[in-house]
This record gives structure tokens, sequence and C-alpha cells, in this order.
């Protein structure tokens, strides 16, 4: 068997497009991908087309900076070639190359089983809450007035919801820079039978606050003489407190709705702002990995709330250029990182540092959990410290 690793030609992308389909048996009606062939990365054997891999080129938020990542996407094999070893080749290959070009220092994904990943370097770096609440619970413990007023978003206002969209995940984590191709996932319309989709925006004194994106369709389950409707929320964006408060509030008196569902990040406010929070029937699922290709580049390209010097080593079979010790003087909300020879402070694998960068759990609850070596206590508190993050990591964006 001979095996070549490589980008496939243009003749053979309905190839690859084949193995996704194989592998996760997608929805008739799902929208074809736009992916080109220089941004993919496939195993042949023999010749035939074996294992399918692509990047997107995406640029993510990183606590207030914006950041070159790899958006890893079609992965899959077919079952005759299963257990060759294929996709850690391509994977350690797609390393080299993303540190060759010196283009994209961090790969990200979403994975149908994050055993697969964890033994590449991957970490699972954001988690999401899904709320299924019905609409006469969405009461808060707290009176409030507002000013404002809503309409719905024409099809011609792409960019006021893009200008709302950057200045909210401006200062976040894990939020992706959207494409007119990204758009087009949350304002295509389902196409499923009796379903629409809704785009309402709150404005005060004619100034955008806020907007939700969401669809509904009847409930297919349950009694039927209760509200016969779904609604799930696509997008939800909000600059303000109250402006969150008073798009709740539309759905509150969405009487025919038997149930909102949305996937929200963990440091969402409804739960600490409803009279009865345990009505969201709230569910906790792993949401982005992450894994940090190559660190020298990373440290500096994030935002650091923080200030201190930080010295560790870290340990990295797969992409051994980031192993060794490293310090990094962080100040004025910038670091800098080169290698030493002083003794570390922590002793970390490159799947924990993912998690630590993202600010998906801090030095000290790594500790705790033995995911990193302590050799100097004291630094704990310090690393928690420079580490920190505005907002709890987050990706709205499936890709």
């Amino acid at each position: 068997m001979t095996l070549e690793i490589r980008s496939v030609r243009p003749e053979e992308m309905e190839d690859l497009k084949a193995i996704p389909k194989i592998v996760f048996l997608p929805p008739a009606d799902e929208p074809e991908s736009p992916m080109r062939p220089e941004w993919t990365l496939c195993a042949f054997e023999d010749g035939k087309l074996a294992t399918s891999y692509a990047a997107w080129p995406f640029n993510m938020r990183f606590n207030g900076e914006s950041v070159a990542a790899a958006g890893v996407t079609m992965v899959g094999t077919r079952p005759i070639y299963r257990g060759h070893g294929n996709l850690r080749k391509i994977t350690k290959a797609h390393f080299e190359l993303l540190r060759e070009k010196r283009e994209q220092a961090i790969a990200l994904l979403y994975a149908s089983q994050a055993s697969i990943y964890h033994r590449f370097g991957y970490a699972i770096v954001s988690s999401f809450n899904e709320y299924n609440i019905e609409p006469r619970y969405i009461q808060f413990h707290t009176e409030h007035s507002a000013s404002g007023s809503f309409r719905e978003v024409g099809d011609d206002e792409l960019e006021l919801l893009s200008d709302l969209y950057r200045r909210f995940c401006a200062e976040r984590t894990g939020y992706l820079h959207r494409s007119k191709i990204a758009w087009k996932m949350y304002l295509t319309p389902p196409t499923t039978p009796r379903s629409l989709l809704g785009k309402i925006v709150y404005e005060e004194a004619g100034e955008p606050l806020g907007y939700m994106i969401y669809t509904m369709e009847p409930h297919t389950t349950g009694n039927p003489t209760e509200p016969w409707q779904k609604l799930v929320i696509r997008d939800f964006v909000w600059l303000t407190a109250l402006a969150y408060r008073e798009i709740w509030n539309v759905l509150a008196a969405m009487n025919l709705v038997r149930n909102i569902v949305w996937r929200a990040p963990l440091d969402d406010p409804l739960p600490h702002l409803l009279l009865e929070p345990r009505m969201l029937h709230s569910t906790s699922y792993d949401g982005l990995l992450a894994r940090i290709v190559d660190i020298e580049r990373t440290i500096p390209q994030r935002g650091y709330d923080g200030e201190g010097t930080l010295i560790f080593e870290i340990q990295d079979e797969l992409c051994p250029w980031n192993q060794g010790r490293w310090k990094v003087d962080a100040t004025g909300g910038k670091a800098a990182i080169e290698h030493c020879a002083e003794d570390p402070q922590l002793v970390i694998p490159i799947s924990t540092m993912a998690m630590l960068l993202f600010n998906q759990i801090s030095a000290t609850e790594a500790a705790r959990m033995g995911r990193l070596d302590v050799r100097k206590p004291e630094a704990l508190s310090l690393w928690d410290e420079v580490m920190r993050t505005k907002y709890r990591p987050f990706c709205p964006d499936e890709f």
C-alpha cells in the first residue's frame, strides 16, 4: 500500500464531499459546502481517496484581539480504510504546514467524539448550556422599565446585524469573524413545511442595541391541546442588560409557543434573572475544541487583562517545536514570549495550555484536577490573574 497526503485536485472535490456524507449521514437539504481544494489535506491509499480533511481560514476573537485560526472540518475515513492511522498522519502534516506558513497558530474544531482529538493535543476550550423553557416561565424577579421599541429586520439589513455582532463579540473569546457565507447560515429560512425565519432588533432613540434571529416550526410531540409551536434561537446579541431583558420579554408574550430552545454561553445572565431559573431545564454540553499549534506565536496574539511574568515548561510530543521552557511577560494588555532556562513555575501539557489560554479553566483548577504539574504553588494565583478573560469562552458558529 502506498500512502500520499496532499490537497485534493478540483476534479476530486465530489469524491471529497462524499466521505462526510458516509460518515455523518447529513440531512438531504444540508447546504452545499463552499470548500476550496487548497484548503484540504487528505490521505490517498494506492491512489484512492481514503481520509478527508479540510480547514477553513478563520479569524477568532481572543479576549479583545483577533487571531487567525484554522477551522478543521470534513474529517472522515471511508469504512474500509479505518484503523490505518491516516488521521494522525494528516494532522501532524497539517500542523507542520501551519507552522511553516506562519498564517494560523491555532486549530479549532467541533468534534463528533472529543476522544478522537484529545489524542492529538486538542482540548475542550468552551462549553455551553442548552435551554428549553416555556414562555410562561420567562418572569424576572426584579422590575425594570424600558423606553425602547422593536421592529422586524429587513432582508437588506445585513450590515446592521453585522455591526451589532462585531460590537458584541469584540471583547469576547471564541467568537468568529463572520463572512457573508457564515451569515447565510443564520439568515436562510428553514426548508421544513410550515416553518419560518424571524429577525427582530431592539432600539432606543433609533439606536440598535440588540437583535435576535430565530426559527418557528410546529411542535411534533405532546398534547395537541397545548401550544403547538417550537421556537429555536439561532443568534442572539445584546449590547446592554436592558436590551437583553426586553428581547426575552418579546418571547414571553408568544402564547402559541410551547418551548424555546437556545444554546447559551456559560456566563449567560438569564439563570440569574429569572424568578424560577430551574424551568430553563438547562443541559451542559462541550463546545469548541482547540489545539495550540505554535505556542510562540499564539501567546502574543491574545489580549491580557492581568500583568506578570509566567515561567513554564510545555509538553508536546506531536509538535516538538512547542516543547521546552518559556517565559512570558504580560503587561499593558500585551504579552511577549521567549525561551528560557529558568526553573518553571508549572509544567503543562499542550492540551491544558489551550484550556488556560481560553480561560475554560484556571491554573488553580487545572492543578486541582491534575492537568498540570505545579513546581511553585505560590505562582498559581498569578497565573489565574494573567490568564483570565473578560467573558467565558463561547463560539455560537458551527463549521
